[in-house]
């Protein structure tokens, strides 16, 4: 993989962290914003603009006035020391062990080793210690958001079944479409008079949008939502997945267009439709009708022993002896054991990795010989396979998952501002 392909991956993966690039000349540093006790210094700040300049002209984009970029980017620094304060006092740590974890996924998946990922990194000029370091931070405020806002989202079975209905009526929940946004945001308990300049700036951006101007450039340059500096691009998105004072405008939307200001908590935001699909296609699955015996080890019966029992009845149920009867008297899953170690029809992804591996090597009749998961020992017995139309069950899962993904979005974008809005924050630029 090419360095340049590998880079842009990383930044879009990081939007918020930082790369310290090699450089023998050390200069004087200084404070420039206090936020909270901590601080940020003029080395940090400028280490990410031009981490993130690179970015935008890896996207395409014309880099905004650095004024305004080295605005842009410091609000989002001071809403990461924020983040990662509130993190420390909450007791979050990340261990290095998880750190190397989430390094070698990031490597697998542009199907580099390790060490090659950190060459790739280091052959940019970038120290890898602290590329670590920032991915640890990403992990803690990830942690944070779920400790804070995603454990508290509930979401009620009329959401549900309201999203699966609007699904049927024309449709339109299976619609997708792709957004840029921009978000021009006001304070926490904002005064009428804040509200009204917002309005106002609202406004002027989107008569310049419609007049011509880069919607995308336009995100980068006043946009206050935390994808500003990746042009505004939300992606593809389900109704689900989108602000309810969204949802009815959208439908009315042809491609290219742009609609807004729209008021929500959070201030007012101006969005395009950049392209729109539909996916409606019924999702069948392959299933397993299977049925198993699982011996637990214990403290007076080795792994072994254990697997030395699961060959002799494996080799009972070859000279004929019955399954069903040997699951019932022999195995440690009492649920599955009284019902003769059937586990009925399997669904993908229902058992865990290791059984199902087993499971699919097997053909109907077939004992697979025991084989070990976290559980214990097992042996699997397949009886049949089909194909089902999962359309239904399959439907509501991507609907929970949908208005979760939305409610969430929201609730840290709520989060956020009570957090930046309750901190103490100096700007000593001009001091």
């Amino acid at each position: 993989m090419r360095r340049f392909t590998l880079f842009s991956l990383l930044l879009l993966l990081l939007p918020a962290t930082q790369l310290i690039a090699k450089s023998p000349v050390v200069p004087l540093d200084k404070i420039i914003v206090i936020v909270n006790d901590d601080i940020i210094t003029q080395l940090e700040l400028d280490e990410r603009v031009k981490l993130i300049s690179q970015q935008i002209r890896q996207q395409g984009s014309r880099i905004p006035p650095l004024d305004t970029l080295r605005q842009q980017i410091l609000e989002r620094l001071i809403l990461e020391k924020l983040q990662l304060d509130m993190a420390q006092k909450t007791g979050i740590q990340v261990n290095d062990e998880m750190v190397n974890r989430v390094l070698s996924n990031i490597a697998q998946e542009n199907r580099l080793s390790l060490q090659q990922f950190r060459k790739v990194i280091e052959k940019d000029g970038y120290e890898f210690s602290e590329f670590r370091e920032n991915i640890r931070r990403q992990i803690i405020i990830s942690r944070l958001h779920k400790i804070q806002v995603e454990n508290k989202v509930n979401i009620s079975e009329q959401e549900i079944d309201n999203y699966l209905n609007q699904s049927l009526e024309g449709n339109s929940g299976n619609d997708e479409y792709h957004l840029r946004h921009i978000l021009i945001a006001t304070p926490e308990a904002a005064t009428p008079e804040q509200i009204e300049v917002a309005r106002v700036k609202a406004e002027k951006i989107v008569a310049e949008l419609k007049k011509g101007d880069d919607f995308a450039q336009k995100a980068i340059e006043v946009s206050n939502d935390e994808l500003a500096l990746k042009g505004g691009d939300l992606g593809w998105r389900k109704t689900a997945q989108l602000p309810t004072f969204m949802t009815s405008v959208i439908r009315t939307m042809r491609k290219n267009d742009i609609q807004g200001p729209l008021r929500s908590a959070s201030g007012f935001h101006i969005i395009k439709l950049q392209d729109k699909r539909s996916d409606s296609q019924q999702h069948i699955i392959n299933q397993t009708m299977a049925r198993h015996i699982l011996i637990r080890p214990t403290q007076v019966l080795s792994s072994e022993e254990a697997r030395m029992r699961l060959q002799d009845i494996r080799q009972r149920i070859k000279n004929g002896e019955d399954f069903a009867n040997l699951a019932r008297a022999s195995s440690d899953d009492k649920a599955s054991a009284a019902e003769g170690g059937s586990l009925n029809w399997v669904s993908p992804g229902t058992m865990v990795p290791a059984f199902e591996e087993e499971m699919n090597k097997l053909k109907p009749g077939e004992i697979s010989e025991p084989f070990m998961t976290e559980f214990g020992w097992h042996i699997v017995q397949v009886l049949s396979r089909r194909k089902h139309d999962n359309t239904q069950q399959f439907q509501r899962s991507q609907a929970i998952n949908l208005i979760r993904k939305r409610k969430t979005e929201e609730a840290i974008q709520d989060w956020s501002r009570r957090l930046r809005a309750e901190a103490y924050i100096d700007y000593r630029t001009n001091k």
